[in-house]
């Protein structure tokens, strides 16, 4: 069963790159005591993550910030240099987190990891967003397989 509206999140420690180098970042260091938005994705540089997903947060983090948004966080299944690389790619250093949750620890927790074996991509995590308030899930949209509706920045935006 996934995690439900009502939920708080679970206990996890993701990686993130920073001007350091890769940096440890608990559950509770990005969510507690304010609003995080997390969008999750199946996999960086894949054709509907890079092309719409992921721009539409970039394109619109001031809006959403405007709205109360502490952080907007990115989740995918996979390494902190895959995530970083595409962060670099798509312009999103400064606006959006890149979290990287390699062996998806996380998305397992959260009961949204997606069986990709078939097509050669091991176990991801489902497309999907969710609003946080201090750790606290506060509205979930998770798409059906093969679509992107529910998780865009704008359905998400309208649910702050």
């Amino acid at each position: 069963m996934s995690i439900q509206v009502g939920d708080r999140l679970p206990e996890a420690t993701f990686s993130t790159m920073t001007a350091e180098g890769v940096k440890p970042l608990t559950t509770a260091e990005v969510f507690a005591g304010r609003k995080v938005v997390l969008f999750s994705v199946p996999g960086a540089f894949t054709p509907t993550c890079s092309n719409k997903h992921l721009p539409g947060y970039v394109k619109q983090a001031d809006e959403l910030k405007a709205k109360g948004v502490a952080q907007i966080a990115c989740l995918a299944v996979n390494d902190v240099f895959v995530m970083d690389a595409w962060s670099k790619a798509q312009g999103a250093e400064g606006k959006v987190l890149m979290l990287a949750d390699g062996n998806a620890d996380f998305t397992k927790k959260l009961g949204l990891e997606l069986d990709a074996t078939k097509h050669g991509m091991g176990i991801r995590g489902q497309r999907f967003s969710l609003v946080a308030e201090d750790g606290v899930v506060k509205s979930l949209n998770i798409e059906a397989p093969g679509k992107f509706e529910v998780s865009s920045c704008e359905y998400t935006a309208r649910q702050l």
